[in-house]
């Protein structure tokens, strides 16, 4: 059975953006982008680059760990103000949401029911891993689900945003075991956490 990964960008103090919810490596982002940070993430997970960056990059690689990502309305909505109906079309998409009505985008699925019962369904599916790329309160919602954590953490403190799980996450607590880990020497870390028994 393939497995949920939330992989995602984190602060030090645990936040996926700032308090707007916009892109923190956008152009008006506080997110530095270190070469060393960029070139790891384009041999290690080249498929989690959007298809502006890796056009702009000249990135072809599809990788070895996802064909499938999932990302909640708000985090799509960044995409959609940029221009883009869909920013990951090598990968399956799809987005989920109880709004957003018809898809802007035909190879874009949205999906308006419970979000655990859809990741169930995908996780019995043949196939790569699954990209949870965010926002946080998906997350949130999908967080008995997620069976491996990995962090992009950056050597950064902003002091308030979206946390890893939003706002409103309830308290679960969750034990997790560090499986890998890489270091840059620009401070930033890869770190993967996969989900263990509370207490082992």
């Amino acid at each position: 059975m393939r497995k949920l990964v939330y992989y995602i960008a984190s602060t030090l103090d645990g936040f996926i953006a700032g308090p707007d919810g916009s892109d923190p490596t956008g152009p008006d982002g506080f997110w530095p982008i270190p070469e060393d940070y960029l070139k790891h993430l384009i041999a290690e997970y080249p498929e989690t680059l959007p298809a502006p960056a890796r056009a702009a990059l000249g990135v072809t690689a599809q990788g070895t760990r996802f064909d499938t990502i999932l990302e909640g309305r708000r985090s799509y909505q960044i995409g959609l103000d940029a221009g883009v109906t869909d920013a990951y079309p090598h990968l399956r998409h799809l987005v989920f949401s109880r709004t957003l009505g018809e898809s802007p985008d035909p190879a874009v699925e949205i999906v308006a029911t419970d979000p655990v019962a859809r990741v169930r369904e995908l996780k019995r599916e043949d196939g790569k891993d699954i990209w949870l790329v965010g926002g946080g309160e998906l997350a949130a919602s999908l967080y008995a689900e997620i069976d491996r954590l990995i962090l992009k953490l950056s050597p950064t403190t902003i002091g308030s945003g979206i946390p890893l799980f939003g706002r409103d996450a309830a308290f679960e607590p969750a034990a997790w075991t560090l499986t890998d880990h890489t270091v840059l020497g620009s401070g930033a870390a890869y770190l993967t956490y996969e989900r263990a028994a509370l207490g082992g």
